[in-house]
């Protein structure tokens, strides 16, 4: 009912123009336009609908209604006004419609392109006559069909026009030099001739190469210069990019964006939602193909949230895992966007959702390489991702509908591959011409033939079709791994740094008191004395029994801590027997390390002894060569902000003298020293100064 219709689905009036049955019972197709379209004499196929209507009860009518749906999307919506014949294919729909149409016998709406032939008359005179700057020309047979089907391909787009020529014009074919059939050639106002290059003669080759020609724009999609796209279009600087490439920065910015932007919008995340979290993160933990630290701080989220028992969690939790806060390890995932395949010409274009589709063809791709049991992993993960936490919610709706159409086919890693390929192909479609496309950026059925010559093939029909065995490959080729660019990323010893100067006052009080330990437990002493992962360098086994996880806050010495007085009663403090020669081994080597994790400084000097020489290898690439004597000379300051370290090369009787107590200890002990000094020099010189007065006595006569 087209009552319910207009105020149901459609905000505003609408204008129904043709109601199209089709020769199956119960069904019925109508062409929706706007007053603004019909007002214009422009028709627009981005605001116009075409609706089709069957009773879902009627087995032909739901047989028929994936053809019909082909159809709508070969053609983007179509303006008629006739009853649809027997054809039951998208080729033959879309021939009858076009016979239908030059059969119309009223006056010719202003916005529709000719479909007949052209002559040489005309065409001398075209450009006097048509605000154009370029004419395409189809050179073809009579009963071929691929000239009015470009030239309706073309009809929403300006500074071009399509005629159609056919091979009986012997002058135009022999000024033109035309000798295959079909062919097309450009013609323009200075009255230039070139044939057109595609990689087959055929219709969709056609339409492709003459939509991305200079200067031939999509309707109210004006083209936009490179220089004005990077003076006035965006606020960030334009980054050069290969356009064949996949670059690590738009996959680690789809990273920040997704966990740190998109949910935090969720104070907490339970039930299904939750589930949907743990597959995702699972899945980025597993396949996604990042640097080390990036890697490791995703593993630290994954593992943190599988041992998550409860039906809730708080956001916060899960971004200080996120943060590494507690800074236990290398784990960093860089703050920030810099989109580089993925930033558009204005700061609203492409950007995240370019480069989420990215992510996961990656992921797919690395799925496949990894050879996985359950081909529906990947996708499932993203499918619960953007049901649950997807900011678009129109972008979910579609994506879900897609999903629940067909995924649960997918029985195989090569078809995981092509599945999310088609359907994105399927969403670049629905998208052409939209609002979201980016006129730089015109979405595409990809890869292009240019990318990917043999991806295209041509059907016995004409029609073109996708060899599917060279799209996988190609797929493979592109999305893998080894072929991503490193280029404009931030470095990850920059991050670490940042990451650790983010920390708050508190929390680097409490670890400069870690650091300063005065009367280490044996438990820390005997523990793990480096940041997390150098042990799987061999720089040093830690007790596993004492290893603490890098989402738990570290434990503070048993000397620091205080005592809990409710319901418990104080313990003795125990005497601690240490050897000597372990503990100045462990306590220095492990401050030197530490200094050179958090403050990234290494200062090299000539050794004196190869015996007390250590030559460690850190992942990032810092390097220490440090003396067991003479800590301070090489590594300087333990950080911004930081007092240095006492320098224990002219006083190392001192370090072993002090062990077991505190400065306080050391400095009365000295005092004392001093005191009981000063007693036994005034106890000297008193009996001194006594016995020579006695002796002067003795003396006397």
């Amino acid at each position: 009912h087209p009552g319910s219709l207009m105020n149901s689905a459609l905000d505003g009036p609408v204008l129904i123009v043709a109601a199209v049955w089709v020769q199956i019972p119960h069904t019925v197709s109508i062409i929706i336009l706007s007053p603004e379209n019909v007002d214009s004499g422009l028709f627009n196929s981005t605001a116009a609908l075409l609706v089709e209507f069957y009773a879902t009860w009627c087995g032909h009518c739901v047989a028929f209604s994936p053809t019909w749906k082909s159809l709508a999307r070969d053609i983007k919506a179509c303006f008629l006004n006739v009853h649809i014949g027997f054809p039951r294919d998208v080729r033959g729909l879309r021939h009858y419609i076009i016979d239908k149409l030059e059969m119309h016998n009223e006056a010719w709406p202003p916005a529709c392109p000719p479909l007949e032939t052209a002559s040489e008359a005309e065409i001398d005179n075209f450009f006097q006559t048509n605000n154009v700057k370029l004419l395409a020309l189809v050179f073809e047979s009579k009963d071929s069909y691929v000239g009015r089907e470009v030239t309706l391909d073309l009809l929403q787009y300006e500074n071009i026009a399509v005629r159609r020529v056919l091979d009986t014009e012997t002058s135009l074919v022999s000024r033109f030099g035309v000798t295959d059939f079909p062919s097309c050639y450009l013609y323009n106002s200075s009255r230039h001739i070139s044939r057109l290059k595609v990689l087959n003669e055929a219709r969709t080759f056609y339409s492709y190469a003459l939509q991305r020609l200079p200067g031939v724009v999509r309707t109210g999609k004006p083209q936009i210069a490179i220089t004005d796209l990077i003076k006035n279009s965006t606020l960030q600087e334009w980054r050069s990019f290969n356009k064949t490439r996949v670059y690590m920065s738009d996959l680690e910015s789809a990273l920040h964006y997704s966990l740190r932007v998109e949910l935090s919008g969720h104070i907490s995340i339970s039930g299904n939602d939750l589930t949907a979290l743990k597959k995702y993160i699972n899945v980025l933990a597993k396949y996604f193909p990042g640097r080390p630290s990036v890697k490791s701080a995703l593993k630290t989220v994954d593992s943190w949230l599988q041992q998550q028992k409860g039906t809730e969690i708080k956001y916060s939790d899960f971004r200080d895992v996120l943060d590494n806060t507690v800074q236990t390890s290398d784990a960093v995932l860089p703050e920030g966007v810099q989109w580089v395949g993925c930033q558009g010409s204005e700061s609203h274009y492409r950007g995240y959702p370019c480069a989420f589709w990215t992510l996961f063809h990656v992921l797919t791709v690395q799925a496949k390489e990894m050879g996985i049991p359950d081909p529906q992993e990947v996708l499932q993960a993203m499918r619960g991702y953007v049901s649950r936490f997807f900011g678009c919610r129109p972008c979910a709706t579609h994506f879900e509908s897609m999903a629940q159409e067909s995924m649960d086919h997918v029985t195989s890693l090569s078809a995981t591959v092509l599945w999310l390929w088609s359907r994105h192909n399927r969403v670049n479609n629905r998208l052409a011409g939209d609002l979201s496309e980016d006129p730089y950026f015109p979405k595409i059925q990809w890869p292009s033939p240019e990318l990917c010559p043999s991806c295209h093939g041509l059907k016995k029909t004409g029609e073109h079709h996708w060899n599917q065995e060279e799209v996988l490959t190609f797929l493979r080729n592109y999305f893998s791994s080894a072929h991503i660019l490193m280029d404009y990323l931030q470095d990850e010893t920059q991050a670490l740094i940042h990451q650790r100067n983010r920390l708050t006052p508190q929390e680097e009080e409490e670890q400069q008191e870690e650091e300063e330990g005065e009367e280490p437990a044996m438990e820390e002493q005997t523990g793990e004395p480096y940041p997390a992962g150098l042990e799987r360098m061999g720089v040093a086994g830690a007790d596993k029994a004492n290893y603490q996880a890098p989402w738990e806050k570290p434990q503070r010495p048993q000397s620091q801590r205080k005592p809990k007085t409710v319901g418990m009663k104080l313990q003795e403090p125990q005497e601690n027997i240490v050897d000597l020669d372990l503990f100045v081994n462990q306590h220095y080597k492990a401050k030197a390390l530490r200094a050179a994790a958090m403050s990234g400084v290494v200062r090299q000097r000539s050794l004196k002894k190869e015996e007390d020489v250590e030559d460690l290898q850190f992942e990032g690439g810092w390097r220490v060569k440090r003396d067991l004597g003479s800590q301070e000379e090489n590594l300087g300051y333990r950080g911004r902000g930081m007092e240095p370290y006492p320098r224990p090369h002219s006083k190392r009787w001192m370090s072993l003298l002090s062990v077991g107590f505190s400065r306080l200890d050391v400095s009365l002990c000295v005092l004392l020293y001093l005191l009981s000094t000063m007693c036994l020099l005034a106890m000297y010189l008193y009996f001194k100064l006594r016995l020579k007065l006695r002796r002067a006595k003795l003396s006397l006569p």
